[in-house]
């Protein structure tokens, strides 16, 4: 990568890339930032640099400050024309007026539910396989955020799928797939032509 040229700068030119796809009347982002408190203390900071059509995934973790945080977010997407969708939490979306939720793989369940209560959010649910993904169909997601296609320094990160078991998971869905999970500007060339819709970074996009 050329020193002068930034991992968010790669990284958006790689999301600028990818086909467009619609969900609920709105485009997709092709780039979708994963807020993380650990491992990005700015997340407004970045917010500010994404490009235009980008997404926010904001995740609170329970902290006091969350609706402070996350309308300081809805501000800057308002004004960058960005997505914002919140972590988990139905209540801080509602809080922060967001525009829909990113579920974790064990909750796809609850989405009929929230579907009802919110026709317009956009949800989207992490998946680690094809049985996550069949439960996400089901639940009538809008898309789903496969991880981690490569290592990661996520924590709670398992095996890399690497670029086959990602196109496997792509194969078998009818749904929308993000990759996330190592997704860097030295790695991204690789998710060329594997049928996702858009890619999903942390702290790569702080760089």
């Amino acid at each position: 990568m050329d020193g002068n040229v930034s991992e968010l700068e790669v990284l958006s030119s790689a999301a600028a890339a990818f086909p467009p796809r619609t969900a609920r009347g709105r485009p997709l982002p092709g780039l979708l930032f994963f807020t993380d408190p650990a491992r990005v203390a700015n997340p407004e900071a970045v917010a500010e640099r994404l490009p235009r059509g980008a997404g926010i995934v904001f995740r609170a973790f329970g902290a006091e400050d969350a609706v402070e945080r996350g309308r300081r977010l809805r501000a800057i997407a308002d004004a960058r024309g960005l997505l914002l969708l919140a972590g988990a939490v139905a209540g801080l979306a509602e809080g922060i007026g967001a525009d829909g939720l990113h579920m974790p793989q064990a909750r796809a369940g609850e989405i009929p539910r929230l579907r009802a209560e919110h026709g317009r959010w956009l949800i989207t649910v992490a998946a680690h396989d094809a049985e996550a993904i069949r439960a996400a169909e089901r639940a009538g997601a809008d898309a789903v955020v496969v991880s981690p296609v490569f290592p990661s320094n996520s924590p709670s990160a398992g095996e890399p799928l690497g670029i086959e078991g990602l196109r496997v998971l792509v194969a078998a869905s009818s749904l929308p797939v993000y990759a996330l999970g190592g997704v860097r500007a030295r790695t991204v060339t690789a998710l060329a032509g594997s049928g996702i819709v858009g890619i999903a970074a942390v702290e790569a996009l702080a760089g």
